[in-house]
């Protein structure tokens, strides 16, 4: 038996071996390679041809399920929603923008920043959140909505410093997703506000196709956040609803998450 498992075998390391294989030990070490080439041999003829395997049936008897939950976005309340001609030029804006940056990114990158621009530590969650919304809006969040008066539009360590192109230029795609979560985060128990829709076009505006997996639960979360604050809105002079329809559009539209779309709306009374 042992010879015809043998000789079904490959013989892709043509080794000789001699008659003597009393002396060969399977469980000692080998003490040359061909002793353990041998060694391996023999093992290989000593198993079952045929092996079965030993099921409860009682173990099949409960079925396993895994339920997973992809929720899409809320949907609009009635006149809510943009006009998928709306979206449309949306797309097309927010292509040609990156389009430019992606071209213009070197020029960008190299010009001087001012003194007061002090970028945060890729692991300063708190520095970037006072970095880009400034630190009147971190601090005190019940002002966060009201408009800075004249006297601190230039003051950035209060209002947070804009997505200048010198500035986003210089983030490569870890700092962008990191600084994207880090936002969206804070959006996730906060009201939205003009500095956060500010930065969150422009890190998306930097974000490189094809998403990885991050990227895409990221952008996902805030679209569903954008579309769950959009469902509270009270009226459509809103100031916000523009920007939370932008935001849910590019998610959906430029980054092909198509189920997050917001469709055409009847028009039928």
């Amino acid at each position: 038996m042992k010879s015809d498992v043998e000789d079904l075998m490959p013989r892709l390391l043509p080794f000789e071996f001699g008659d003597n294989k009393e002396d060969l030990d399977l469980n000692g070490p080998p003490r040359n390679p061909q002793e353990y080439l041998r060694q391996v041999q023999l093992e290989a003829s000593l198993c079952p041809e045929v092996v079965v395997a030993q099921i409860d049936p009682k173990k099949l008897t409960k079925k396993q399920t895994v339920n997973v939950n992809v929720p899409g976005c809320q949907a609009a309340p009635l006149g809510f929603s943009p006009s998928l001609r709306w979206q449309q030029q949306q797309v097309s804006n927010f292509s040609d923008v990156r389009q430019r940056i992606t071209k213009n990114r070197q020029h960008w990158s190299s010009q001087t920043l001012d003194e007061n621009v002090q970028m945060p530590k890729l692991t300063d969650e708190e520095g970037w959140k006072r970095f880009c919304l400034g630190q009147r809006v971190c601090i005190d969040s019940s002002s966060a909505h009201t408009d800075a008066g004249p006297e601190l539009e230039l003051d950035y360590l209060k209002v947070g410093f804009p997505p200048f192109l010198s500035i986003v230029s210089r983030l490569n795609q870890s700092t962008v997703l990191t600084v994207l979560d880090i936002l969206i985060s804070w959006f996730e128990e906060r009201d939205f506000v003009p500095q956060l829709g500010h930065w969150l076009y422009a890190l998306l505006a930097c974000l490189e196709k094809p998403l990885i997996p991050e990227a895409h639960s990221s952008i996902r979360q805030l679209a569903r956040r954008c579309a769950q604050l959009r469902s509270t809105l009270e009226s459509l002079e809103d100031d916000r609803l523009a920007a939370l329809n932008l935001l849910i559009c590019l998610v959906a539209r430029y980054f092909e998450q198509n189920d997050l779309a917001d469709q055409q709306e009847s028009t039928d009374s």
